[in-house]
């Protein structure tokens, strides 16, 4: 497992805990206009890129006049730099896709939020600015291949299924103190990996919230460019949790519950609830 000590500022810890599923595509995967502005991005340090956008995020929650929305559609990008198995390591590209992402977050919100309280935290005069900075052909084609999930308080199981411990990972580590751990595979891989479990699930466990979490990222991950690369980004959460087993207990409990091995699996689901209930507890502590 590699090391790495390009993390964020110092005592940044990134609360609450946020981490994302990210798919990187190659190059030739976007337009023209897109590499060009990618390729000026390609030195760009992955914790500065962090760091920007959480202090921006702040910034927006902390205006004076309410409106959570970004007000420019410049766009960073992430950069992985992905060793092939022949030892060639190549770059590809993940866009943050800001604007369409706080539209369809702002959206959920609404949808969960009934009343009058969602009217306060996103005004309709800030959510009628907002649209009108979009570009609607942009937006429609980009809802279609978001190319980032985010997740708070805990990283989803079904994200697990998609790894393996043994894959491409690195450690970012500050201090002493571990900012993140990024875990990366070809999304073939990750494909395969995803209907294998799909299909133990349906036959052992078909109720499972699991089984339906997996289809919908199989069907997300049909999107991408065949060459593509999935990136799981354990966010600040790793300094909790690593050394961090879930892939395997995931796996193994699927793997139990297919050979009918109720004992197994209920073994491998207490190993993940008491890594990560007390995770998830944070998020209703006051």
């Amino acid at each position: 497992m590699a090391g790495n000590n390009d993390g964020g500022p110092a005592g940044f810890t990134g609360f609450p805990f946020v981490s994302h599923l990210r798919i990187f595509e190659p190059l030739e995967a976007f337009s023209d206009e897109d590499q060009l502005a990618f390729t000026a991005q390609r030195h760009r340090n992955r914790s500065d890129i962090d760091a920007a956008e959480a202090a921006d995020s702040l910034q927006r929650i902390g205006r004076v006049v309410a409106d959570p929305y970004p007000h420019t559609s410049s766009q960073n990008v992430r950069v992985l730099h992905y060793p092939s198995a022949q030892g060639v390591t190549s770059s590809f590209y993940c866009p943050s896709q800001l604007m369409v992402r706080c539209t369809l977050a702002a959206e959920t919100l609404i949808e969960n939020m009934k009343g009058p309280l969602s009217s306060v935290l996103l005004p309709e005069a800030a959510r009628e600015a907002h649209q009108n900075r979009l570009d609607p052909d942009e937006l429609a084609d980009s809802i279609d291949k978001i190319h980032t999930r985010a997740a708070t308080w805990g990283v989803p199981f079904s994200w697990f299924a998609l790894i393996h411990e043994d894959d491409h990972s690195e450690v970012v580590e500050t201090d002493g103190r571990v900012q993140t751990v990024r875990i990366a595979a070809p999304l073939t891989q990750a494909v395969e990996r995803a209907a294998e479990a799909s299909r133990n699930l349906a036959t052992a466990a078909p109720d499972l919230d699991l089984l339906a979490d997996l289809s919908e990222l199989s069907t997300w991950m049909e999107n991408f460019h065949e060459n593509a690369i999935i990136e799981l980004d354990y966010g600040a959460v790793a300094d909790v949790v690593f050394p961090d087993e879930s892939p395997f207990d995931v796996r193994q409990g699927i793997e139990a519950l297919a050979e009918g091995d109720m004992t197994g699996a209920a073994a491998a689901y207490r190993r993940l609830a008491s890594r990560w209930i007390p995770v998830r507890q944070l998020g209703r502590a006051s």
